[in-house]
Order: C-alpha cells, then structure tokens, then sequence
C-alpha cells in the first residue's frame, strides 16, 4: 500500500462538536438538552471551531518541514530566466549626423522591460547586404553574346565568370532558414554597402556623405567609431546522431574598402574585432569592428562611363541604383581567412548598429534597510529573479561609508579558518525570492547596529512572457557614455526574442528532492539521465529515452563505457498539416544546452551522447463503415486525430499516454483497434500501412494470411505520421498519396462547347 503521512489530529469541527457534547452528562449532568440555539451549545461551537484552526495550522508542520529540508539541501527555487536576443538601432531622426555611444543598460520600450546588455555606437549610416550570385548555366547560355561583348570592354582575357548583385536580408528582414553567404556567391564573400542617410535635397548628398565619413572616422583629434555588427547563425536541426560538441568560431576576415594606386583600383583595409559576443560568428551576438580614419573611407564609383572597373574581379558588386551609389561611403566584406576551409557560412540576419539584450531591468542607488545588529538578518531586494552574477550590495561602516561585500554560495563554507571566516564581509542570496542573508558573527561578519544596506546595482527580470515575435519592441531610451541623454532610437527586432522561463514554483521544487537525494547531481543510473535532462535549465524536455553502451554514429550497442541519451522538445499535438512534419526534431542549440548540462554530470570516464531520433516516414490508409446518426465528416476527422495521437512521440501519445515507445513497431492489428474505439465508427473494413521510399509511397508486406502489417523499428527509431486517408468505403485506398473521388464517373468524356453565335 502507498505510504501516506497522517495528519497530526485528523479531528474537525463537527467531530469537536460531538466530542464536547458527549462530555456534558460527566461535567454537567443537570444540563440535559443542549440543543441547537442554546447559549452553551453556541459557545461548544466557537470553541470547536477555534480548535479546528489551531488543528489546521498544527497539521502544517509536515509541509513546514518539507520547506526546511528543501533549505537544508541547498534547494533554493530556481529564479526566472531571460529572454535574449540581437536587435538593430537607428535614429528615429534622418537627419542626425553624429556617431552616438549608449551606456549598457539603456532601456527598450516593450511589454515587459528589456535592456541593453553592452556598450553600443549607433552610426548615422545604414547597411545593405549583398552577395555576387554567380549566373546559372541557362542564364550563361542565354546571355553568352552579353558577357563576350563585357569580356571586350573590360579587357578580360579568357572565359568570364558572370554574377547578378542580389541582395540578402532585404529591408533588415531576416532568412530564419538561413542564407548561405559564402557558398551561393561567385567570390565566396558577403559585402555590406555602408550608406548614408538621404539628403533632403539631391546637391546637399555631398555634404551630408561628408558629415558621415566624419562621424564614423572620429573627426579632427578623436579616435574612430566602433561599428557594431550583429550576426544570426542560422539554426538548423542536428543531423541524425551527429556529434555535438561547443561551436568552433569561423575564421573569417572582416575589411573595408579604402582607396588604391590606380584611380580606379580598390585596397582593403582589415579591421580589428574589438569585442565579440558571437564567439566568432559561432551563435547570436555582436561583434564591433574599429573603422579607420575618415580620409581612408572610400567606395568605387558605380558608373561604368566613369569608373571602367566598376564591378570588375576582386572590386565591390556593382550598385546600378543611381540613388543608392550617390550615398554610398564605403564596403564592408566579409570574407573567410586564407588557406582556411571555410566553405559555408549560413547566416539568418546580419545588421549594423547592433546591441544583445536580454529581459530585465537594472536598480541601483536603494538603500535596503538598517542592520540591527543581529545575527542571521534578512534584506529584500526590490524584485525577485535577481542575476546574481550582477549584484553589487554595499554596507556602510563606521568613518569609512559604504564599503562592498562579497556574495558568497554558503555562509558556513567561507573558511576553514575560523578567525577569517568571522571576519568576512559576506552575504548569501536567494536569486529567487530576492533576499539576501547576513552572517551570524561565526560565519560571516555581521553588519554593526545602525549601519545601512544599499544596493549599488543589481539586474532584476525574466519569464516566459519575454519570448515576444518579431517587430514587438518600441523605442530606446538610453544615456551617452559622457552623460548626456541620447536621442530618441528607434528598434529592428529581425528575429523572435527566445530563452525565457518562469521561476520554478514550491510544488516542483518540492518534487526535486526525491530526485536530488537519489542522484546528488551525479548521473549513474538511467532514472539518474533522464531526472537530471528533465531538470536542465533553459531547455523545454518533452521526453528523454536512455539508451546505455549504445554508440550513435556506428549504430551498435554493448560498446563499455557509451551512454546515449535520446531528447526530444516539447511540442503539444496541433492540428494535422499534410504538408509539413508534426514531429518535434531538437535543434543544435537544444542538443548543446543539454549536452553541456548532463556532461557536467557523469562519472570521468563516461563517453556521452546527446541525440535526437531518426523518424520512420508512415502513412496509413483506412476504410470504415459509419453508425447511424453520426455525422461523416467528423467521424473521419476523429479517426485520423486518433491514429495521429497515438502515434505521436510525446504525451499523450502512444498505448501509454508517455509517447509511442521505443523497440515497439507498428502493428496494423493495434491501429484496427484504434480506430475501431472512435465513436460513429461502425466497423473497420481495412487498414493499410505505408513507408516511404525514393519518395514513393509503398505498401508493407501482409505477414499474415489475413493482411496484417507489421512496420519494424530499430531501437533509434519512432514512426512519424506524415499521411492519414480516412474514408466510408469498401476497401482502404491502396495509395494515400491520391484519394480517389467519390463522385466520379468512369464513363465521363469532356463535350465542345458551341458558341450561340459566330463573331
């Protein structure tokens, strides 16, 4: 039988209530009708009743105690997580002509508050990405006469290698399936034209290029400006059992076109990265690349009449909008480094004037109260979910003022030396609730009676209700690094805003300790991979399989010392779509996160794998009879819903509700079954399982003389649902890629039509 606490008195009301009143005859024999409405039955119930709240809060003592063994663990709640991302600045006026530098932490007009993580120069300038789009072999026959007659006026000897100036993430809009900027270009390199803003009138288009130029080199006596550029890898699905290990960066040169020798030759400038958050070009961030001087700055002219090289060999692409060239300033390239391998570079947004964000908001400058001098004091921070990485907690000693203190994981392992361990200026925090904890004079200092607590600074925010989709933030308002409030900033947002989660509730940290106290952060049993992945912060588990000594990328188990843990996202069951593919797949992000979670985890000489599952394309076709009074259509509806569900990989999937397992193949006996249970579903008249091959939709072979199917899975294995034909017929459709129509005629033939009249 289940072990279940009792409760320290399970009396309630009306058992006091019978209590006392039985008690009369032996205190009281000449009261010998306490009825219902009599001054003494009234006060036996408010005394009852008064014992049943005093009974309530002693039955909490079991909950109480669960809390403080929660404390005694170290289990504190997990505080919420931020949402993140990579945004482009611009200035709200055209007409602002100088570079603007923005302190961290400038705040960004949204439903839910989000800053700025790092210092950003918002340039007057904006950008436009292109690639040299070598010309397809139909288009290079077609145009074979165009590129001869080019060959001859730009004095190229042999065969010439035609390209189109496209641009890429047109408009600053993003490619979420990523634009491959090194393989789909002739010269395996992006260019970015640096442009200035429009004058107002045409002829001032020289003067207000020259303020640019001005801006971005620093002027007489400055230094450069920083152009800040931010990079979205593209994120793709991991490939079936592929290793995955931390991102590599990319080498790759970023350089600026500059005057050369010739008048009508282009040099390239290499820039410095002065800092970067993408771990080089490895995920989403910003790097910011110091500009040379002004007089350095220099873009080809586009005219062909004028510059003859114009879109020639190693120069920029050609700009045939006149428009756009007369605002040209210069060319930014990336390129991959020489004698590098770099073949690929698959980007979803590339912008200019870039900055990280994440969601939450920083205080500073509060005094959080007075010590009184006691031992084990408890301050409240102004928010909870606090970065703990970001807290500055300052106290005010006597003659010296503010004075910072240390934040620490556990006051009672300051030290081992007693003497320092007392006098330590230390504090614990509790990220979650927003608290801090003071030492007790033992274990950390205790602050002097009188004396005041103040937070310096502290970043305070996160949650779900941060993943906002694109477009959603407003403007910025920020300061400049000399003070000054910055102009008003408008915000791109090319790309949804992802990574936030809300803080972690009593009841699943309660739930945590079993688990903790079974695996103590340690993954050696199976049950230990699948607590610890389902725990992993920031990464949405919907269903872990363990699968031990099995080696992915040779697909063989019994190999000592290999565990493969098999993760899928969680994803609900949503409406069927018949042309795409309703399984969730984890992406390299969710593979590395949980990767990078469990390794920490296992013993030394454990060879883990993090891996998704390869899914067997299944289509299933089935023919029913209907019971009468029920509506057609939507008895077909729940028959294919049924067969989806029960297919599907995560809850409530499968026979079990846990997703379809692993090791069991499909059977179309079980299917039957399935369908069978359906409401309006009278009788099932066939079912026939199909796998896809070569694109081809074939029939499983009947192992049975009754036509039984059987789709066999290896243990990597799940079937995907791709094709469900449900129909009221005789016989199931023997292809579900067509479904045959119910109202044609086999002897239909099409008849002319004659007109009334000839015109």
């Amino acid at each position: 039988m289940p072990i279940l606490p009792p409760s320290l008195d399970d009396r309630r009301f009306d058992d006091l209530v019978d209590d006392l009143v039985a008690r009369i005859p032996a205190h009281t024999p000449e009261w010998t009708h306490p009825r219902l409405g009599d001054p003494g039955r009234t006060l036996i119930e408010l005394f009852a009743w008064l014992g049943d709240a005093l009974l309530y809060r002693a039955n909490l003592i079991p909950e109480r105690q669960r809390l403080v063994f929660l404390k005694l663990l170290g289990m504190g709640l997990r505080p919420a997580q931020p949402a993140r991302g990579v945004v482009g600045l611009g200035f709200a006026d055209d007409k602002e002509l100088s570079a603007c530098s923005l302190k961290p932490g400038a705040r960004i007009k949204a439903a839910v508050p989000f800053e700025t993580l790092a210092e950003a120069t918002v340039l007057p300038i904006s950008a436009e990405a292109y690639v040299k789009r070598p010309l397809a072999d139909k288009q290079i026959a077609k145009n074979s006469d165009l590129l001869q007659g080019l060959a001859r006026i730009h004095r190229i000897g042999g065969a010439v290698a035609g390209y189109v100036t496209t641009p890429v993430f047109a408009g600053g809009r993003a490619v979420p399936a990523g634009e491959d900027v090194f393989a789909g270009s002739l010269d395996r390199a992006l260019w970015i034209a640096l442009l200035a803003p429009r004058a107002a009138k045409p002829e001032a288009q020289a003067a207000t290029n020259a303020a640019v130029k001005s801006a971005l080199g620093g002027g007489d006596g400055a230094s450069p400006a920083l152009l800040s550029v931010g990079v979205v890898p593209a994120v793709k699905a991991t490939t079936l059992f592929e290793a995955v290990s931390a991102p590599l960066p990319v080498p790759v040169l970023w350089e600026i076109t500059t005057r050369g020798r010739g008048a009508f030759d282009t040099a390239y400038l290499g820039l410095h990265v002065e800092s970067d958050s993408s771990g080089g070009l490895a995920r989403a961030g910003v790097l910011r690349l110091r500009l040379p001087d002004e007089d350095y700055l220099w873009a080809p002219d586009n005219d062909v009449d004028a510059n003859p090289r114009a879109g020639v060999g190693d120069a920029p692409p050609r700009l045939d909008d006149p428009e756009r060239a007369t605002r040209l300033i210069a060319w930014l390239r990336l390129r991959p480094k020489p004698n590098e391998a770099v073949e690929q570079l698959k980007l979803a947004w590339l912008g200019i004037n870039a900055v990280d964000i994440d969601q939450r908001a920083t205080h500073a400058g509060r005094v959080l109260g007075v010590s009184n001098g006691a031992s084990d004091q408890v301050f409240a921070l102004p928010q909870g979910s606090v970065d703990s990485a970001s807290l500055a907690i300052e106290v005010e000693e006597p003659g010296r003022g503010y004075q910072p203190w240390q934040r620490v994981d556990d006051l009672a392992a300051i030290n081992v030396d007693p003497h320092a361990a007392r006098e330590a200026p230390a504090y614990e925090v509790d990220a979650e609730a927003g608290t801090l904890r003071f030492g007790d004079g033992a274990r950390g200092r205790v602050p002097e009676a009188g004396m005041r607590i103040r937070l310096k600074s502290g970043r305070f925010g996160g949650g779900r209700a941060g993943n906002l989709p694109p477009g959603s933030l407003g403007e910025l308002r920020g300061m400049r690094v000399d003070g000054a409030i910055a102009p008003a900033i408008k915000v791109l947002q090319p790309l949804p805003l992802t990574g936030g989660e809300d803080a972690e509730t009593l009841a699943l940290a309660e739930r945590r300790i079993p688990a903790r106290l079974r695996h103590g952060e340690r993954a050696v049993t199976e049950e230990d991979y699948r607590r610890l992945a389902v725990e992993a912060p920031a990464v949405d588990v919907g269903r872990v399989e363990v699968l031990p000594r099995f080696k992915p990328r040779d697909r063989r188990f019994e190999v000592p010392g290999v565990v493969s843990v098999m993760a899928l996202p969680a994803a609900e069951l949503g409406p069927a779509s018949a042309s795409s593919r309703p399984n969730p797949r984890p992406d390299r992000p969710f593979i590395e996160r949980l990767h990078a979670h469990l390794a920490a985890r296992v013993p030394l000489a454990t060879e883990l794998y993090v891996i998704g599952c390869e899914y067997v394309p299944l289509a299933v076709s089935v023919a029913i009879r209907l019971r009468d009074g029920h509506a057609r259509d939507q008895t077909l509806l729940d028959v294919r819903e049924a067969l989806r569900r029960l297919l599907w990989p995560l809850p409530p999937g499968g026979l079990e509700g846990a997703g379809w397992p692993l090791r069991r193949p499909v059977r179309s006996r079980e299917l039957e079954v399935e369908v069978a249970r359906v409401a309006g579903v009278d009788e099932v008249r066939g079912l026939s399982l199909f796998r896809r091959r070569d694109e081809i939709w074939q029939a499983l072979p009947a192992i049975a003389a009754d036509g039984a199917q059987v789709l066999e899975l290896s243990p990597w294995q799940l079937p995907e649902l791709l094709a469900v034909l449900a129909v009221d017929a005789e016989t199931a459709p023997s292809d579900p890629a067509t479904l045959p129509n119910p109202y044609a005629s086999t002897n239909a033939v099409a008849v002319p039509v004659v007109p009334d009249m000839c015109g």
